[in-house]
């Protein structure tokens, strides 16, 4: 069985990570190229976004053949070889699985689209009502969640984009094809898989009307029927390999069922992702909106989730960054007087606690929002469509960019900084995304002289040698103090615990410590301050955006 606590993976953006032929996109051969530098960051893992053949309407999340690379990409000898290069440096691959719908382009549906009876069950298709829609869903991309399946009667559902039909897991020859897809990638040597949206599979065979937005999202999400499916796919594909680790993307998840489909007797999966922590800068729940971070809000919902699951059994992916969040140093860190610092004090906050930690490729460089100002210089169709959108509410231009500019995807798929040249190292040609910022955040600068990529080297070796982060329990204390996150880390059969604590601010502030600590033994671990402990003191001095964690014997 597998320590998922002493794991980490790295998270690679293949369209944006490195370019080897010179087209604007990033490819499989540019991540041979960059081994090397794979190597230096003594990760387990590395989940790869898709890239099987698709007609990137959702950016590759449109899948079209789930068996093939897109040749933007590569080949399948290029995959192999990657296999390959990645084991010698004793690192795995999680590919990404998306399940929950395939493209219209797929053959599945063309087929279905042709008449075939036996692949129109394999999605939902539905006549209207009443000279209406099947029902009144709406689709998580905006827009009623049906389109018209060809000139028939029918709706076909799309809980996303109109390209992306919702495959019908109720039909076991749907589900029996699926397992075939993980089996025919553990044959080319995968350890790992990425569940797109999992937790949305489970729609009831009658898909009646909703009342309310967050009623109509209980009918598809997380229900009883995702838990048998997801055992199902373990006994028939992955859970043959003692070794591998899955992870689900859950959305709209509740902690009850982040435990139940992580238990290890349970036979699910190795752990989930969610994303309740990243919505504490949303106003109103509005995603398009700009508002300071809550941070009660932020620390409250980290540590009741992290303690609740440890408590349950369950098992969490810890991350702050990825492909469809904004960086998080733009929204929960200082990027102008304190990106050195906030930078290691927010990895810090996530990296000690319960859980397997995922760093987002250019998270270990401090990298940043790009600097654009226009709205041509964005590429995804969110953006786009949410700024049209605040236009019509009346919103000006100018503050309609603003608001887009702090949230959109983009943000964090440029192209990785490499150098400082015009490209950022990436290509020769002009990348697919505009790379800003590349003259003082780079690989080439941060290797040399920076102190962001050595820290994660710090918590990564420190995750792999301390029981007490890869094994222990967590509990919160200071749960009143508005600019500090602190947590105990401690094991059920020891004294040893480990006190961290984490200025999320740029002012300093005075700790009193909970007097179950004071006069006990201390050994700092990490630290990005000067702090000098041999004893717990009654209070600390934390400076702006201090981290520290100490070890009381």
């Amino acid at each position: 069985m597998t320590n998922l606590g002493k794991k980490v993976i790295y998270q690679i953006y293949p369209k944006s990570f490195y370019d080897s032929n010179n087209d604007g996109i990033g490819d499989l051969r540019g991540i041979i190229e960059k081994i090397d530098y794979i190597k230096k960051l003594n990760v387990d893992f590395i989940w790869f976004n898709p890239f099987f053949i698709s007609p990137q309407n959702d950016n590759g999340y449109d899948i079209a053949d789930y068996k093939k690379i897109d040749p933007r990409f590569g080949t399948m000898a290029d995959f192999e070889e990657l296999v390959a290069r990645l084991k010698e440096i004793h690192v795995n691959v999680m590919l990404d699985m998306v399940l929950n719908h395939c493209s219209t382009e797929h053959e599945w549906f063309q087929k279905a689209l042709a008449g075939d009876k036996f692949y129109q069950d394999f999605f939902y298709l539905r006549k209207g009502k009443d000279g209406k829609l099947p029902n009144n869903w709406q689709s998580k991309f905006g827009g009623p969640a049906w389109a018209k399946f060809g000139d028939t009667d029918y709706y076909y559902l799309h809980l996303y984009d109109p390209t992306q039909a919702d495959l019908n897991w109720h039909n076991p020859e749907v589900r029996k094809r699926l397992v075939d897809v993980i089996n025919f990638w553990r044959q080319k040597g995968v350890k790992g898989f990425r569940f797109d949206v999992i937790n949305v599979t489970g729609k009831d065979e009658e898909l009646v009307d909703s009342t309310d937005p967050i009623e109509e999202k209980k009918l598809y999400t997380d229900t009883p029927v995702v838990q048998d499916y997801l055992k199902q796919l373990n006994m028939e594909s992955f859970g043959q390999d003692p070794d591998s680790i899955t992870v689900g993307e859950m959305s709209s998840t509740t902690i009850e069922n982040s435990i139940a489909y992580t238990r290890p007797e349970d036979k699910e999966l190795s752990m989930v992702f969610t994303f309740h922590h990243l919505k504490v800068d949303y106003k109103n729940g509005e995603k398009w909106s700009i508002m300071p971070f809550d941070f009660m809000a932020l620390k409250k919902i980290m540590l009741n989730w992290n303690t609740k699951i440890d408590q349950g059994g369950g098992w969490q992916a810890l991350f702050w960054n990825n492909h469809d969040q904004p960086w998080a140093l733009n929204r929960f860190g200082n990027i102008k007087e304190y990106r050195i610092k906030s930078a290691q004090m927010l990895a810090m906050a996530m990296h000690l606690m319960r859980g397997t930690p995922y760093i987002y490729m250019g998270e270990e460089l401090g990298m940043v929002d790009p600097a654009y100002s226009d709205m041509s210089e964005y590429d995804d169709i969110e953006a786009r469509n949410a700024y049209q959108e605040l236009l019509d509410q009346g919103i000006d231009k100018q503050e309609a960019f603003k608001i887009v500019h702090s949230k959109a995807r983009d943000n964090s798929r440029v192209p990785m900084h490499w150098d400082d040249s015009e490209y950022a190292g990436f290509s020769k040609a002009k990348p697919w995304l505009k790379p800003t910022d590349q003259d003082r955040i780079n690989v080439k600068e941060e290797l040399k002289s920076g102190k962001i990529f050595d820290f994660y080297q710090k918590l990564i070796k420190l995750r792999k040698s301390v029981d007490l982060i890869s094994d222990g329990h967590i509990k919160g204390f200071l749960m009143e103090d508005r600019q500090v996150l602190a947590y105990e880390r401690y094991l059920d059969d020891s004294n040893e615990k480990l006190i961290v604590l984490c200025n999320f601010y740029g002012q300093e502030t005075q700790v009193n410590l909970p007097s179950e600590y004071v006069g006990r033994d201390a050994e700092i671990l990490i630290q990005n301050s000067y702090l000098n402990l041999t004893k717990v003191p009654e209070s600390l001095t934390l400076k702006p955006y201090d981290a520290v964690a100490f070890k009381l014997q």
